[in-house]
């Protein structure tokens, strides 16, 4: 029996591929620092480390951190200590599940040593630039006055065994996970023992100051964005409003007073902090419309005073999306990210004249960003349909974008990358990236999946663990990633095109695009299959009642009857804005199951906050009581539900995500190839072991 040529042929050796996220840069830029996730020994989950890659491009990568529990969270503070978080045992300290600690690798090298630890553990760590100034995000309970009341509070819940949460406010809940009764803050670092505990014989660590404590619980945990000389930091502040609504604003917190002050505060208005300008005098910040059933969001960047929160527009003729990242040494440019024509390359923005130059050419999206102390050279993690996310090198003058010596080696992927596109009945450009086996088309051409991001405001632009093409082009299908309208990456008017009508021109682009691609000789038009997540799924479901084209439909996480999602969702308030009621029942996949004849797999995780279980469910019961392809007599249905009871919005444990691809591989196989697929993995408990089916 032959090896298998690629990971991607063996979801063991897929799920073992490691995984790089996250960049931080030393100030004197001589160290970056990443995080890798790897397999546990068990293959039951990941363990990060962070790790070593030189600027240079000259020495190997290296790891510097291992334990069982991990590191994540990396930053360096001004004279070069690297800061992260990590639950290891504390080899000085006492052995108690207090969460996350933080931990301190000093710059001259030696051990690492925790220089915090508290009961529920700290979320994240921000360090200034220029000075000796330490920011920490951690949870806190609303009824604690001081870190000593807070361990009080919390040791009390546990010990009577008491998870209920009293809400007086929305939201509840929030993509995952549950809100409260918690609250995610923003203390200051401070050196010594707190002077409000407790006395111990422990060396005294440092303590935490909050910092805002008199804001409105975040939607989110807060990112803090330090001035280089760490005299103040932006962060985002909820702002409440009549019936539900949230907005968010931008505050300032001077980190010596603690004062806080709301700078940005636009009714009708989001704003979100960028980074702050080398002198701390500016920040670039994204300001976005609220939107309405009739004006989709049209984010913009905006210099903002640190002082005043006065905004002055920059580069409003830009018809991209940008998100800024940083600034040049010299305060006369930022550098900013964007989704472009299914790449997110690096553009830089002249802030005295708003000029845009697009810096990186590669077929690529650019996730992370940090520049050199002396402006010549960024560094970030990119990646693209054709490898996973690595460091690489990008000089700011002459555009070229070097790989760095990174932690793990590119794995080789089974096929080919091309683009492929169309135009439409309006007259409009839709492309799409088409993933190919590379091994040549059978007479009749490859099979086709058609496959269907989530957002819907997104692009199909850089690697993804989850939904990843090669898998399926090793089986030898060949993959469509399109991006219809509500697709970002070109211009505002294609989001407006698909905005409070999400069953008309989404659809019919798809369908345009799939059109020209089967009209390939490569592809056969008759074996095709169409599959999305989130979204993605929302439009599954409505390609199920609106065509018979496919021989299978494979739904994730998805939206089926709108009525039902809206009030249900953990951020009920912004889908709310999305549709009128009558445009929201226009919309709604649910009104069309009588017509779907196609088998559909549904699948659906039950801690799926964004995208309640309750979605699926009923999808299920309609698609077996009422759909155009119901249960027969006695039960049998070609439909199929995979539930996972523990799993949320995406199937993370790598476990489940090779039972996803099984489940998936052999559904397809069934209904697109006309082939009996493999065995169901053991696991699923529904075959007998393989040494008592041999004796059979």
């Amino acid at each position: 029996m032959s090896v298998p040529s690629t990971p991607f042929h063996d979801l063991e050796r897929y799920t073992a591929i490691p995984r790089l996220s996250g960049l931080t840069l030393s100030p004197d830029g001589t160290r970056l620092v990443t995080t890798v996730a790897t397999l546990n020994p068990k293959g039951t989950g990941y363990t990060t480390a962070l790790w070593e890659v030189d600027p240079e491009g000259d020495r190997a990568a290296h790891r510097l951190t291992r334990s069982t529990k991990g590191e994540t969270g990396a930053a360096f503070n001004a004279t070069g200590d690297l800061y992260f978080t990590s639950a290891r045992p504390d080899p000085d300290g006492e052995d108690d599940e207090t969460g996350p600690a933080l931990w301190q690798m000093p710059a001259r090298g030696g051990e690492a040593r925790v220089v915090l630890s508290r009961t529920g553990g700290v979320g994240g760590v921000s360090c200034a630039r220029d000075a000796d100034r330490v920011v920490v995000v951690a949870d806190q309970l609303p009824g604690a006055r001081s870190e000593q009341e807070h361990r009080t509070l919390a040791t009390g819940r546990s010990e009577a065994g008491v998870d209920a949460i009293l809400h007086a406010g929305y939201p509840i809940r929030y993509w995952d996970h549950d809100l409260g009764p918690a609250r995610p803050q923003v203390f200051a670092l401070e050196d010594g023992p707190d002077p409000h505990a407790e006395a111990t014989d422990r060396p005294p660590e440092a303590h935490l100051r909050l910092l805002s404590g008199g804001m409105t619980a975040p939607l989110h945990e807060p990112s803090p964005v330090l001035s280089p000389d760490g005299t103040f930091a932006l962060v985002g502040v909820t702002l409440p409003e009549a019936r539900a609504v949230l907005r968010e604003g931008v505050a300032r917190i001077d980190l010596e007073t603690g004062e806080v002050r709301t700078l940005l505060d636009q009714p009708g208005h989001e704003a979100h902090a960028g980074p702050v300008s080398p002198d701390g005098s500016t920040a670039v910040v994204v300001v976005d419309r609220v939107t309405t059933p009739t004006d989709a969001p049209h984010p913009r960047l905006h210099l903002m005073d640190t002082a005043t929160g006065e905004t002055t527009p920059l580069a409003h003729d830009w018809d991209r999306w940008g998100r800024p990242v940083a600034w040049t040494p010299d305060g006369g440019s930022v550098l900013v990210l964007a989704d472009s024509d299914g790449r997110c390359p690096v553009f830089r923005i002249d802030v005295s004249s708003g000029e845009v130059t697009q810096l990186t050419h590669d077929d690529a999206a650019w996730s992370t960003l940090v520049v050199s102390p002396t402006g010549e050279s960024a560094y970030g993690v990119r990646s693209s349909y054709l490898f996973p996310p690595e460091v690489a090198r990008l000089d700011l003058h002459t555009g070229e974008v070097s790989a760095l010596r990174g932690p793990a080696e590119r794995p080789e992927v089974p096929g080919t990358l091309e683009e492929v596109e169309t135009t439409t009945a309006d007259g409009t450009r839709v492309r799409a990236w088409l993933a190919l086996p590379g091994t040549e088309a059978p007479a009749d051409g490859h099979p086709l999946l058609l496959w269907i991001h989530g957002g819907p405001l997104g692009s199909w632009n850089a690697w993804t663990w989850r939904w990843n093409p090669w898998l399926m082009t090793a089986q030898g299908y060949a993959v469509l990633l399109p991006d219809p309208a509500l697709s970002t990456g070109y211009g505002q008017d294609f989001i407006q095109r698909g905005w409070g009508a999400w069953g008309d021109a989404p659809f019919t682009d798809l369908m345009a695009v799939t059109d020209a691609t089967v009209a390939r000789a490569d592809i056969d038009a008759d074996r095709t299959a169409a599959m999305g997540g989130s979204f993605g799924g929302y439009m599954a479901n409505w390609v199920a009642g609106h065509t018979d084209r496919f021989r299978a439909v494979v739904t994730h996480a998805s939206l089926w009857a709108l009525e039902g999602f809206g009030p249900t969702t953990d951020a009920a308030f912004y889908w709310q804005r999305e549709m009128t009621p009558e445009m929201s029942e226009a919309n709604s996949p649910h009104r069309f199951v009588e017509d779907i004849v196609t088998p559909m797999l549904v699948i659906h995780g039950d801690k799926d906050y964004r995208v309640p279980i309750g979605e699926g469910l009923r999808l299920w019961y309609e698609l077996l009581s009422r759909s155009g392809r119901p249960a027969e007599a006695d039960g049998s249905t070609v439909h199929r539900f995979l539930f996972f009871p523990h799993e949320n919005h995406w199937i993370l444990k790598p476990q489940h995500a090779r039972m996803w691809y099984s489940v998936v591989s052999g559904f397809l196989a069934e209904h697109v190839r006309g082939e009996q697929p493999d065995a169901l993995p053991q696991e699923l408990g529904l075959t007998p072991p393989a040494e008592e089916s041999d004796q059979d």
